[in-house]
C-alpha cells in the first residue's frame, strides 16, 4: 500500500470512529500527549498511594506496635502480588487492549487504598497491602502498550518519562500531600481513604478519555492519525513482522535479559528510597512527620524534574541524527555513575541536609530509567510490548519484593542504616552495567 493510500485509509477509519475529518494542511491534533499528561496524573496516584504507607510509617508503627523485621515484610508485601501478576497483566493488555486495564486497575486501587483505613493489624494490613498489589499491577504494562500504540519512535522517549514520570511525582506528591492531610485530620486512617476516593474517581475519568489506538478516539483528527499510521509502517518496514507471540520467543535475548535486569537494578534503589526512605529520615536524621513530608518532596520532585529532562534530552539527540545505542548506553552510563557516586556520598556524609541534596541528585539522575519504558516497544513491536513490558515489570518487582525485607534485617541486625545504603549501591551497579549491554537500535526478531 502507498503512503497515500495509507493516509486515506486511516483518515476513513477515523472518520468512521467519529474523529473529526481534517481538511487539506490540517495540523494534526495532540491527543496522543493529552493522554500520556493522563498517565502521568494515574500513575503519580498510583505512587501516592502505594507510597502512603511509608510516609505514615512512623505512626503507623507506633500504632500497630511493629517491629523493624515485620515492617520490612509489610512494606514487601505490595510487591509481591504486584510482581506476580505483571506477566498476566501484560497479556491481558495485549489480548483484551489498555483502556479497559488501565481505567479498572485505577478503580480498583482506589477501593484497595480506602480499605487499608481500616487496618487494625500486621495482618490486616498485609492482606490489604497484596490487595493493591493486585489491582495496582496492571497500569504499567499497559501504559507501556499504549507507548507503542500511540506514538512514532522519535517520540517514545518523551512518552515513556510521561507514563513513568508519574513515580516520582507521586513520591513527591505523595511525602507532602499525605503529611499534610494526616496534620490536618490527625489521623492515617482517614488521609487513606480521602487517597482512595480521589482515586476512584480519576480511574473513572481514565476510562473515559483513553482509547486503545489513536483511530478510536473522537478527538484525533485524520492528519494526526495519519501522522502515528505513517510512523508505524516505517517502522514496521525496517524490522520483523510485528505479530504477536506471546513471551517465550524473547527469552534467547541477550537484550531482554540485561533489560530485566537494569530494571531490577534500579528499581533496588528505587523502591529501597521509596519504602525505607521517610523512616530513614525520621530515625536517622531527626526529622519530624512535616520536615519528611517536605523532604520527600525535594528529593522525589528532583527525579520527576530529572525523568522529564531526560527523556527530551533522548528525543532530542536522536533528532539530531545520533544513534539509538551512542544515546541510551551515553546516558544510562552517566546516570548510573551519578547515582552511585550520590549513594557513596550520603553514606560517607553525616549532615542531614547534605543527605538530602545528595538524594535529591541520585534521584534527578536515576529517574532517567524511565526510558526503559520505550524498550518494550523498540524490542517488541506493537504486537508483544505489553507482555514484554509485564516481563520488565516482574523483573524490577522481584527488587521492590527483596528490598524491604532486606533493608528490615538489615537495618534490626546493625542498627544503622549504612549497609542498607550499601545494599542500594549494589543495586545501581546492577542498572549500570546491565543498561550498557542492551542493543537499542532494533527489534528482536521472533516468530
Amino acid at each position: 500500500m502507498t503512503s497515500t493510500s495509507r493516509t486515506s485509509a486511516t483518515a476513513g477509519r477515523a472518520g468512521a470512529s467519529g474523529a473529526r475529518p481534517a481538511g487539506d494542511g490540517a495540523r494534526p491534533t495532540r491527543v496522543r500527549w493529552k493522554m500520556f499528561v493522563l498517565l502521568l496524573g494515574v500513575v503519580a496516584l498510583n505512587y501516592i498511594d502505594r507510597g502512603s504507607v511509608s510516609v505514615a510509617l512512623p505512626l503507623i508503627t507506633k500504632d500497630l506496635g511493629l517491629s523493624k523485621e515485620t515492617t520490612g515484610f509489610l512494606l514487601s508485601a505490595f510487591f509481591w502480588t504486584y510482581a506476580l501478576m505483571q506477566i498476566p497483566s501484560g497479556w491481558l493488555a495485549d489480548r483484551f487492549g489498555a483502556r479497559r486495564m488501565v481505567s479498572g486497575a485505577c478503580v480498583g486501587w482506589g477501593v484497595a487504598q480506602g480499605l487499608t483505613a481500616a487496618a487494625g493489624g500486621a495482618g490486616s494490613l498485609l492482606g490489604f497491602r497484596m490487595l493493591l498489589g493486585v489491582v495496582e499491577a496492571p497500569v504499567m504494562p499497559a501504559g507501556g502498550k499504549l507507548n507503542a500504540q500511540w506514538l512514532p519512535a522519535k517520540e517514545r522517549g518523551r512518552g515513556a518519562v510521561l507514563l513513568d514520570g508519574g513515580a516520582p511525582l507521586g513520591a513527591a506528591l505523595g511525602g507532602i500531600v499525605i503529611s499534610m492531610l494526616i496534620g490536618w485530620t490527625g489521623s492515617w486512617r482517614i488521609s487513606f481513604l480521602v487517597a482512595g476516593v480521589l482515586t476512584v474517581a480519576v480511574g473513572l475519568y481514565a476510562g473515559w478519555y483513553i482509547r486503545n489506538t489513536p483511530a478510536e478516539h473522537p478527538g484525533v483528527n485524520a492528519a494526526e492519525a495519519a501522522y502515528i499510521e505513517r510512523a508505524h509502517a516505517e517502522e514496521d518496514a525496517a524490522g520483523p513482522a510485528d505479530v504477536r507471540t506471546g513471551l517465550l520467543p524473547y527469552l534467547k535475548y541477550r537484550s531482554f535479559w540485561a533489560m530485566c535486569l537494569g530494571w531490577m537494578g534500579f528499581n533496588g534503589v528505587f523502591y529501597g528510597l521509596l519504602t525505607w526512605g521517610p523512616l530513614y529520615l525520621s530515625e536517622s536524621k531527626g526529622f519530624d512527620i512535616a520536615t519528611i513530608g517536605w523532604s520527600t518532596l525535594a528529593i522525589f520532585g528532583a527525579g520527576f524534574v530529572g525523568e522529564l529532562i531526560g527523556g527530551w534530552t533522548s528525543d532530542r539527540w536522536k533528532a539530531k541524527g545520533a544513534g539509538a545505542n551512542t544515546v541510551m548506553r551515553t546516558m544510562m552510563g552517566v546516570a548510573g555513575i551519578a547515582v552511585v557516586s550520590g549513594l557513596l556520598g550520603v553514606v560517607l556524609v553525616p549532615d542531614a541536609m547534605t543527605a538530602v541534596v545528595l538524594l535529591s541528585v541520585v534521584l534527578f539522575f536515576l529517574r532517567w530509567a524511565g526510558l526503559y519504558w520505550s524498550l518494550p516497544s523498540v524490542l517488541a513491536g506493537r504486537a508483544n510490548a505489553g507482555v514484554v513490558g509485564g516481563a520488565m515489570n516482574l523483573s524490577g518487582n522481584i527488587a521492590g519484593m527483596i528490598t524491604p525485607i532486606a533493608v528490615g534485617f538489615i537495618v534490626g541486625a546493625t542498627g544503622s542504616y549504612t549497609w542498607a545504603l550499601l545494599y542500594f549501591v549494589g543495586a545501581g551497579v546492577l542498572f549500570t552495567v546491565s543498561s550498557l549491554v542492551i542493543d537499542y537500535s532494533r527489534r528482536l526478531a521472533v516468530r
